[in-house]
């Protein structure tokens, strides 16, 4: 149970196309097609060019039904 915890404690945003935080995971309008999460230090830490490119490749993909896409060369 640890590791929930962690998980929990690493406050998750919602990064848009435009690579901008829009708040809180969860909270995209879209439900089918959800905008990218990931933890905010790793937001952070990342440029807006980034966030952006990361956030289009997992639009793209979910707009073909995949749930799970892995982030972009350079975003662990």
């Amino acid at each position: 149970m640890g590791e929930l915890k962690k998980w929990r404690e690493e406050n998750w945003v919602r990064i848009g196309t435009d690579g901008k935080i829009k708040g809180p995971c969860g909270t995209s309008k879209n439900k089918k097609n959800p905008d990218r999460c990931l933890p905010m230090a790793k937001a952070k830490a990342l440029s807006q060019r980034k966030l952006a490119a990361t956030a289009r490749k997992k639009k793209k993909a979910g707009a073909k039904g995949k749930q799970f896409v892995k982030n972009i060369k350079g975003v662990r």
